[in-house]
């Protein structure tokens, strides 16, 4: 599937000025790009490594 035909959201984390936002799409994969820099391409990610990721990101907040 191309990145045209996913359904992209932002992140609610994402600041209201516009930087530092991400964009997330789920089909079979979790992917995710830059929102400012579609163009340069997203990471695809199993469901598991996502399962994994959010929780090492859930443990590390500052």
């Amino acid at each position: 599937m191309s990145s045209t035909e996913l359904d992209w959201f932002k992140s609610s984390y994402s600041g209201s000025s516009g930087d530092n936002c991400i964009e997330v799409a789920v089909d079979e994969s979790i992917h995710v790009r830059d929102s400012k820099q579609r163009e340069s391409g997203q990471l695809a990610l199993s469901p598991a490594a996502w399962a994994t990721f959010i929780a090492h990101a859930a443990s590390a907040q500052v």
